[in-house]
């Protein structure tokens, strides 16, 4: 039997154990964050009455004005909404968009009679809101969307030039502002209170809970200061060039990123150095590369 020459010889290809075992946590993160949001919605938001943005606060209403099924009602929203972005967004919208349009609304299904912690709307909204806003960061960090409005506000920033944030407003606003009429005044500000705890602990869950800092050192011994951070707070720093706004001097400006614990060592260190030097300290959310964690 003759031999096939090793060159002719077709390869299977070889997938990157790292990009499948990526696309495992991303699906399983979508899983996550969906029981999550539907956990929130079942167990405090529909059982009071709060409709908190969204497609599930339009099946809140949908519930109270006609007694759908919230499950149904978001099944018929989501769907054609991923449809209409997958056109109109293009391929890039993806797959675990889908994912996320049906697992949720199945999730919100699957709970709809598990037994309820409160019904009292001012936790309801306020642990209703931290759970969506869980669930919500976590499906984000597996590079996934809920779909909802969330796409329709896609649209209207890729077709208006309105920021995505100020299209995102406008259509949970909308949604609200319908609750405050047809519902209540009283529950629309409790479906603010929601939707604002739902914003903060997104940017939690995205962004990290602790906090770094960054430093703006301006002073005339920025030499000395440098050796100083460099070699006793053991941290690297960025020179930068900038010119004074009023002697229109040129002068460097030192920037250093720092743990929180370190901040009173290097106001301290500064101090040591030039006690008349301006030193500018501020939070950051997020700080990546060499002595900073890369997070997923």
């Amino acid at each position: 039997m003759p031999q096939i020459p090793v060159s002719s010889r077709r390869k299977a290809p070889v997938i990157p154990a790292s990009g499948t075992i990526r696309h495992v946590v991303d699906i399983t993160l979508i899983v996550i964050g969906s029981l999550a949001i539907a956990l929130g919605f079942n167990l405090f938001l529909l059982p009071n009455g709060i409709a908190a943005g969204g497609v599930s606060g339009i099946s809140v209403l949908f519930k109270s004005w006609f007694g759908l099924e919230p499950a149904f009602t978001q099944w018929a929203m989501n769907i054609p909404i991923f449809f209409l972005g997958l056109w109109l967004l293009g391929k890039s919208y993806g797959l675990r968009s889908l994912l996320g349009s049906v697992i949720l609304p199945l999730f919100v299904f699957l709970t709809k009679d598990w037994p309820l912690p409160t019904d009292n709307p001012l936790l309801a909204s306020i642990y209703g809101g931290i759970a969506v806003g869980l669930g919500v960061g976590i499906v984000y960090r597996g590079r996934g969307s809920t779909g909802g409005l969330a796409t329709m506000a896609q649209i209207i920033q890729k077709y208006s030039g309105l920021s995505f944030s100020l299209c995102v407003v406008m259509l949970d606003g909308s949604v609200i502002l319908l609750a405050a009429c047809t519902l209540s005044l009283e529950k629309a500000l409790y479906a603010l209170v929601g939707l604002y705890v739902t914003g903060k602990v997104i940017d939690m869950v995205e962004l990290g809970f602790s906090y770094s800092k960054v430093a703006y050192i301006i002073s005339n011994h920025t030499e000395r200061i440098s050796e100083a951070i460099l070699h006793d707070l053991d941290r690297g720093l960025t020179k930068l060039s900038a010119q004074g706004g009023y002697t229109g001097e040129s002068r460097t400006v030192l920037m250093v990123v720092i743990g929180q614990s370190e901040a009173t060592r290097l106001k301290t260190l500064v101090r040591s150095v030039d006690p008349d030097a301006f030193v500018i300290i501020s939070n950051t959310h997020e700080v990546l590369g060499e002595g900073f964690k890369w997070e997923a």
